[in-house]
């Protein structure tokens, strides 16, 4: 591990081939027994990230369920301070720990819509969320361990920077097809293949019709 930053795992599920949700927003790939593995990854990490577009479409808690653990502390990476007060992640900030990381483009009244929740808000970056100085802050925290729950935008942006020291990728038994709908990494991409991370396969586990694929960084 880096020793300026926390050690940051990519976990995710996705189709055959690469989406994460389709076009609607359907993300439902992971079988039960796949959620088991997700929610042990959870207890086993200090935090777990997400972005506003995971918020605004999923509304998730981000907590440990379908096995007994700790939660851990969410951080939710919104620029613009955008998501609702009604986001479950703000609504039950007052017994889990959150954190909103936020740029200095957020303005005055999303700020004071934010602290008016129990949570800690790190400004870094000017218009979009320095990660790099984010992970950084953090890990003055004493985060040590970050599990990225994406979605795709914010798995380019840990992809592109060179975030990334593990992925756990689910492959489910399903096709989605269409260009709109959600792939694993969105963004720009790489313009040649030599640009992305190198990866070692370290282990292959089937779950029923899903396989689990753990890659770790070289």
């Amino acid at each position: 591990m880096a020793k300026s930053k926390p050690f940051v795992i990519l976990n995710a599920a996705t189709s055959i081939d690469g989406k994460i949700a389709t076009k609607d927003g359907d993300s439902k790939l992971s079988s039960s027994e796949d959620l088991k593995r997700v929610h042990k990854l959870r207890s086993e990490v200090d935090a777990i990230l997400v972005g506003k577009n995971t918020v605004l479409k999923d509304n998730p808690l981000l907590t440990v369920r379908k096995v007994k653990g700790k939660n851990p502390i969410r951080i939710i990476i919104d620029s613009k301070g955008t998501i609702p007060s009604k986001a479950k992640i703000l609504q039950t900030s007052n017994t889990i720990p959150t954190i909103i990381a936020v740029s200095k483009s957020i303005s005055k009244s999303n700020l004071e819509k934010l602290k008016k929740f129990p949570v800690e808000i790190i400004i870094s970056g000017t218009t979009n969320v320095n990660l790099k100085t984010l992970l950084q802050i953090l890990y003055k925290k004493k985060i040590s361990k970050i599990l990225v729950e994406g979605g795709g935008t914010v798995n380019w942006e840990f992809i592109k920077n060179n975030l990334i020291d593990e992925l756990f990728i689910t492959i489910s038994p399903y096709i989605i097809g269409g260009s709109e709908s959600i792939s694993l990494v969105e963004g720009k991409g790489f313009s040649k293949v030599l640009g992305s991370p190198k990866l070692s396969l370290k282990s292959i586990r089937r779950l029923k019709n899903h396989l689990v694929l753990h890659y770790v960084k070289l």
